[in-house]
């Protein structure tokens, strides 16, 4: 078994630039990520600033916050959460191991 599979999600240093930046326009708040059932592929990633709640997983860098629900943490276990800026346009973006298949969209995948 693959022991990515058993690592809480990572955040890189790109992503939590990138939250501070959105952060500094008003007060912080975490960037929450979580999985939904749903989307072209069965699940789907829900992206968005969240207050954090008592049962969170938190990750800190940069003086921000990403937090991950229990329920969503076994479906983003060994994930890197990242920041892309490229010419189709700038998002968060997951790699996440545990996706057998996702769609062209990249928020959509399924296990």
């Amino acid at each position: 078994m693959n022991n990515a599979l058993n690592l809480p999600p990572k955040v890189t240093d790109r992503a939590f630039a990138r939250l501070a930046e959105i952060n500094g326009q008003g007060p912080a708040r975490p960037l929450r990520v979580a999985v939904a059932g749903g989307g072209c592929s069965g699940f789907q990633y829900d992206i968005r600033l969240d207050d954090p709640a008592e049962d969170d997983l938190v990750l800190r860098g940069a003086g921000q916050a990403v937090v991950v629900d229990p329920v969503s943490l076994p479906f983003l276990a060994g994930a890197v959460i990242d920041f892309a800026d490229e010419l189709i346009g700038a998002r968060f973006t997951i790699d996440n191991p545990n996706a057998t298949a996702s769609c062209g969209c990249g928020t959509s995948f399924s296990i």
